[in-house]
């Protein structure tokens, strides 16, 4: 149906330029003189070009699109190029190309717009490019490109939609430079803290090793450093203590986005320190990542964050009473949130039976204050044996030096 439409539109839209033809030659040729037939003259490029664009069929358009970056941070600016190549040289007065974006970067802020008007003419190759200027996080995907052509009378329109290879970009969640610094550990004999950037097993001795400056003078092995004349050490089981699982409130907030932000700085400081680590996240879906380490296991946890969101129907405190951190083994435990509640609390309180070492990260704006409410929920849970952490949003880097402007 919308086929025929168009047809019987564009029929009419030919006969009324054949009409118009017909009545300024007939102006002409009963009034005569120069006026006339000028305004004949003058009319009939316009309505020859018109009816040749009706019958143009644009073919062979190829389209390339090239971003200035694939992989961005949150916040970051993007340049888009965008190159048609057309394989022929019919002239085109006007030319509306239109980038089609995905509903993720509609709310991004536009340096320029990914719509241009541009009069090619004879040109075969045509270039536009528009910039994004603080990319949101996420997985974006561009696809096609509409194009839209004209006559000068507006008679004669048409619209061509390009495909093109779905391409996307990954904008990672934005994160800030901290230092991971191992909290006080629960070990069988209670709490004991500890600053060396890996604990380990001393009953277990897996291997020797050359000596390194702060090594303990207990762990020297003299028979091997004098059978190598050179100073050896003993090497040790790392302890599983040293196994880190972050959980992530993906709750519905307005801070979710800090929070987002919050996890990639940890996850990235605790790998470079060269802990295990582990992450869990209850969103549309339960993902959990086991505890590993690395650069590659870095990026999957990064691409993993750029596209979660805050959909979890689920309270925070039940989903650490359903589904986190249901494991025996000893470790640290961090959950990151940007609510405390006396439910979170309690259900923390309860990894202290399983020998782990809990921490709440609360995030909080920039000159957010915390509430009364919240202090006291802060003392009552260091009486459970849990750390709460006031972060503030722009100051990661004091989460694990002790800072707390409370």
């Amino acid at each position: 149906m919308k086929r025929v439409f168009h047809t019987l539109k564009t029929f009419w839209k030919l006969t009324i330029l054949i009409l118009l033809v017909v009545i300024t030659f007939s102006y002409a040729m009963f009034q005569g003189g120069f006026v006339s037939w000028f305004l004949f003259y003058s009319f009939l490029p316009f309505a020859l070009y018109g009816l040749a664009l009706s019958l143009y069929q644009p073919k062979r358009v190829e389209v390339k699109r090239h971003f200035s970056r694939k992989e961005c941070k949150a916040g970051d600016d993007l340049k888009v190029k965008i190159r048609l190549q057309r394989n022929s040289s019919f002239p085109l007065f006007y030319m509306v190309i239109e980038d089609q974006i995905s509903d993720s970067l509609v709310s991004a802020k536009k340096e320029s717009h990914e719509k241009t008007l541009v009069f090619p003419f004879f040109q075969k190759e045509i270039e536009f490019e528009y910039d994004f200027v603080e990319l949101p996080r996420g997985e974006h995907i561009f696809q096609n490109i509409n194009i839209k052509i004209g006559d000068p009378l507006g008679l004669f329109e048409k619209t061509i939609i390009l495909s093109t290879k779905a391409e996307k970009i990954v904008v990672y969640p934005a994160y800030e430079e901290l230092r991971y610094s191992p909290l006080n550990m629960r070990h069988d004999q209670g709490m004991s803290a500890s600053n060396e950037k890996i604990q380990r097993d001393t009953s277990m001795v897996v291997g020797i090793r050359e000596y390194q400056p702060g090594d303990r003078f207990s762990w020297i092995n003299w028979k091997a450093s004098a059978k190598r004349n050179n100073m050896m050490t003993k090497e040790f089981e790392q302890r599983q203590s040293q196994n880190v699982t972050i959980v992530m409130d993906c709750s519905p907030d307005a801070r979710f986005e800090g929070v987002v932000s919050l996890t990639a700085s940890l996850v990235r400081s605790i790998l470079r320190n060269g802990s295990q680590l582990g992450l869990l996240t209850v969103s549309k879906d339960r993902v959990s990542f086991p505890s590993r380490k690395g650069e590659t296991y870095q990026h999957q946890l990064f691409y993993h964050l750029a596209k979660i969101q805050d959909c979890c129907e689920i309270p925070f405190h039940k989903v650490i009473e359903r589904e986190a951190l249901q494991k025996d083994h000893n470790g640290t435990n961090l959950l990151v949130t940007a609510k405390l509640s006396k439910e979170l609390v309690e259900r923390a309180g309860s990894f202290g039976m399983k020998k782990q070492s809990t921490a709440i990260f609360l995030l909080k704006d920039e000159k957010e204050t915390p509430s009364a409410e919240e202090l006291s929920l802060k003392a009552a849970s260091h009486a459970k044996g849990i750390r709460v952490i006031f972060v503030y949003h722009g100051h990661f880097s004091d989460a694990f030096m002790g800072v707390d402007r409370s």
